[in-house]
């Protein structure tokens, strides 16, 4: 009988304890950082809120071959195309450097983590980037009077990412850049654009990634155009590879921003690629 009465008074202190045990399994932590917005420094031109983990080193090789509309030999051949060889460290989980070298330009640049994403908490990541450019175009024989300080190109990024799902990641990135030299006398050094872009998965290793930067103070007179830019990300053990069509050849910011020349409903259409590798 003490037996059984002793049992009696047991059951509900085991009952008790198994079920703190089995809420203690049942809570997910919350206020956690949602990782992988993005898997690429890049949506497709633009910068992505995606930086470099502390202590990796990554070298990036962005062509651009000629527009579609030259031919054979101007899509698929190198008459005419444009590479950037770019190299970026994680110097901080909350901070990136990179120096990037093309024939339109030399490119110094700063990623930096200002906010993160939480579930349950803070609703979007928030990034800044900065980057000094140089212009290379610029030649000495055709401006004879030019300066050193006429090459230099600044530009500013705040770039806001939500990762909604595991498949849908947007970002807006409101952006200032000035170049001390511009080739149209209307057109003001100080440039503004507003630039969207967004990553949907359509499977474990590939996603679809669309980008857009709408010129906000361009001149009426200007010749050049709204980037717009629609690839994949393909990603393969340990890079990612990036393929796209754009009517802008530019990889540079002020590239692209200001200076897109094609337009997709004539045809002016460049096809690119972004492959990351990661040591």
């Amino acid at each position: 009988m003490k037996k059984l009465l002793s049992l009696a008074l047991l059951l509900p202190m085991a009952a008790l304890a198994q079920e703190d045990l089995l809420a203690g399994m049942d809570s997910v932590p919350k206020n956690q950082p949602v990782e992988s917005a993005f898997k690429a420094l890049k949506i497709v031109n633009l910068e992505s809120t995606k930086l470099a983990a502390k202590g990796d080193f990554y070298f990036v090789v962005a062509h651009r071959f000629s527009s579609i509309k030259d031919g054979f030999e101007g899509a698929y051949g190198l008459d005419g195309a444009i590479t950037q060889l770019k190299f970026l460290y994680g110097v901080t989980p909350w901070l990136t450097v990179s120096a990037a070298r093309s024939e339109p330009a030399y490119d110094f640049s700063v990623k930096y983590k200002l906010m993160e994403q939480k579930k349950d908490g803070f609703p979007v990541a928030i990034v800044g980037f900065n980057s000094l450019g140089f212009n290379n175009i610029l030649k000495e024989s055709n401006y004879p009077e030019m300066k050193f300080n006429d090459r230099m190109i600044y530009v500013s990024q705040l770039l806001v990412s939500r990762k909604f799902n595991d498949k849908l990641s947007l970002e807006l990135a409101p952006t200032f850049f000035h170049e001390n030299f511009v080739d149209n006398d209307d057109q003001d050094n100080s440039q503004y654009a507003v630039g969207v872009g967004g990553r949907y998965k359509l499977s474990r290793r590939l996603s679809l990634n669309i980008d857009y930067a709408a010129h906000l103070n361009r001149t009426s007179s200007s010749i050049y155009k709204d980037p717009l830019s629609v690839g994949v990300d393909l990603e393969t053990g340990g890079h990612v590879f990036q393929m796209h069509f754009s009517n802008s050849q530019g990889i540079h910011e002020a590239g692209f921003l200001g200076n897109t020349t094609g337009e997709w409903d004539k045809g002016q259409i460049f096809f690119g690629f972004n492959l990351l590798r990661v040591f």
